[in-house]
């Protein structure tokens, strides 16, 4: 070993490395400080497996399984370790593939000549609690571009030999475990023994891998969402159908100039559900109020005006009301526990002027309809009134439609409730998954930036706020609605790209937001691009992107 020392300041306390020290090395120092697993570092604003040596002089944090960055790298292990304990027990007789997200448990399926159940799950459990006990290194390599499409496309995965085709460049990392080499989109823990905590059960055609969430150490209850299942499951037959289930396939059709195909086909897919939705809500007499749910940055807006134009041509006449309107004005917005204001909250709504305004909507009175300036904070009038005929419904959208505690003095049966969210349908391969988070993330920076003059930076920072305020205000809620809509196109992240990068490399190098916007500029070099001249102007996405026929 070197005698060369490097300087490194740890919580305010200055500490001195020789070279050749790991940040494993280091964690396992203060691991005793944190109770949660110490799985990642950041050196100098930059993120880096444990594994890696200290070279320079700097500042270190860590990681660990309680943060963000920290999860996700445990839970991509994860996966890594059933698909070895999977690959040791059956070889190639059985094919793992990830596909949705359900609560905190990964849904898989698994193809082959074994089917899923109770026993084949036990077998499996056990072999990757003796590959966890085992504590084996998880390593890192680096290949060639050109040598990664072969071996991949020697293992029989042509979905990541197709994703590595269009890739810019020449290098690939691929990870492995004692022998068994795959590729996963972002950074992995060092090694199999911290991957103790997850759990197996049966779910529908397939099984639920259990992940850990608040509590690091025990893996999570598994919550049953059948309405969200169904939903993700329709739409990824659909991208089957349509032979685009992965990034790889969507590139091929990019390249074979048939892109403007896969968007009119979504789109016709898109309005089709929608009518046959407007068709059901017109065949219910009794439903004036339609409630429109979802997290954000799922097409809220663009949706209703469209479902109101459906509704209209089976007979009904629909006004479109956006909750957002109805916000406080912005110094009155609640603050959440770190002092920012919180916009998720159902208190940033003024619940008494929206519940007494769609009351008097209701009797039939004349109301003036309020307007929020997203630029000033200030809610604004202009004159815009609204009256009712006895054959008129309200199409009201936002994110807390679902609550029971919005329009509560209304009858039930007068009530029509949507959910509608961004579910990815596309996977980057069979076994990496799109966070549908990043989806809508990636559609926020753009529309922020492009319509309410915020900059992705601090889009970025508040979007753990919005996380928190979904789990408390919206997920809850989901599996109550009649309906579920998924408003994710198979192309949008194509279009997006060329919006959302040039606002993510505006992000410095020494922003606390860089290490999300470098995250998801990785993700979006994974698409070629797509100009949006062929997107129809009704299209949900022009609801980011602007460009949309509607007042969105």
């Amino acid at each position: 070993m070197s005698d060369q020392m490097y300087h490194i300041e740890i919580g305010g306390e200055q500490k001195q490395y020789a070279q050749g020290t790991t940040y494993l090395d280091i964690a396992k120092e203060y691991q005793k400080e944190y109770p949660d697993d110490i799985v990642l570092a950041v050196f100098n604003n930059k993120l880096r497996e444990l594994y890696r040596k200290v070279r320079a002089d700097g500042t270190l944090e860590f990681v660990t399984t309680a943060a963000t960055n920290g999860r996700k790298a445990y839970r991509r292990s994860m996966l890594m370790l059933m698909e070895k304990a999977i690959f040791n027990l059956y070889k190639k007789s059985v094919r793992l593939r990830v596909m949705h997200m359900l609560g905190q448990g990964q849904y898989c399926e698994l193809e082959g000549d074994r089917p899923v159940c109770a026993a084949l799950l036990d077998e499996i459990r056990s072999e990757m609690l003796r590959l966890a006990q085992a504590d084996i290194p998880i390593k890192k390599s680096t290949i060639h571009t050109d040598k990664a499409v072969a071996m991949f496309t020697s293992y029989g995965m042509r979905d990541k030999a197709e994703l590595f085709r269009f890739r810019r460049s020449s290098h690939v990392n691929l990870y492995d475990m004692d022998g068994y080499k795959d590729y996963f989109y972002g950074y992995m823990v060092p090694s199999t023994g911290y991957l103790k905590y997850f759990d197996l059960m049966e779910y529908e055609a397939g099984f639920v891998l259990l992940y850990p969430n608040e509590d690091t150490k025990k893996a999570a209850q598994f919550q049953t969402l059948g309405k969200l299942y169904h939903t993700l499951m329709e739409s990824a037959a659909w991208a089957k159908k349509m032979q685009i289930s992965t990034i790889g396939e969507l590139n091929e059709r990019i390249v074979q100039g048939r892109i403007q195909e896969v968007i009119l086909l979504q789109e016709a897919e898109m309005e089709q559900r929608i009518g046959k939705l407007a068709e059901q809500i017109a065949a219910s007499k009794e439903k004036k109020f339609i409630l429109i749910a979802g997290p954000s940055s799922s097409g809220k807006t663009t949706f209703s005006h469209r479902l109101s134009i459906q509704l209209r041509a089976h007979g009904l006449s629909p006004h479109p009301i956006a909750m957002d309107n109805f916000y406080v004005d912005r110094e009155k917005t609640p603050l959440d526990e770190n002092g920012q204001y919180d916009f998720e909250c159902l208190e940033a709504v003024d619940l008494e002027l929206f519940n007494s305004s769609m009351e008097k909507l209701l009797a039939g009175e004349q109301v003036n309809m309020p307007h929020f300036n997203f630029k000033t904070g200030k809610r604004e009038y202009k004159g815009e009134y609204l009256q009712l005929g006895p054959d008129d419904v309200l199409v009201i959208e936002g994110i807390h439609g679902l609550n029971d505690r919005l329009l509560v003095t209304l009858p039930k049966e007068t009530k029509f409730k949507i959910y509608i969210s961004a579910l990815t349908q596309i996977n980057i391969d069979e076994h990496n998954a799109i966070p549908t988070t990043d989806g809508r993330l990636l559609r926020r920076i753009v529309r922020d930036a492009l319509s309410r003059g915020t900059p992705a930076e601090r889009t970025i920072a508040m979007w753990q706020s919005v996380r928190r305020g979904e789990e408390k205000n919206i997920f809850p809620f989901q599996e109550h609605a009649d309906v579920m809509f998924n408003s994710a196109l198979i192309y949008e992240m194509a279009v997006l790209k060329m919006y959302a990068e040039p606002m993510l490399f505006a992000i410095p190098k020494e922003s606390p937001q860089h290490l999300r916007a470098k995250y998801l500029l990785k993700f979006l070099d994974y698409f070629l691009q797509v100009p949006s001249e062929d997107i129809g102007k009704n299209s949900i996405l022009r609801e980011f992107i602007g460009g949309s026929c509607f007042h969105v």
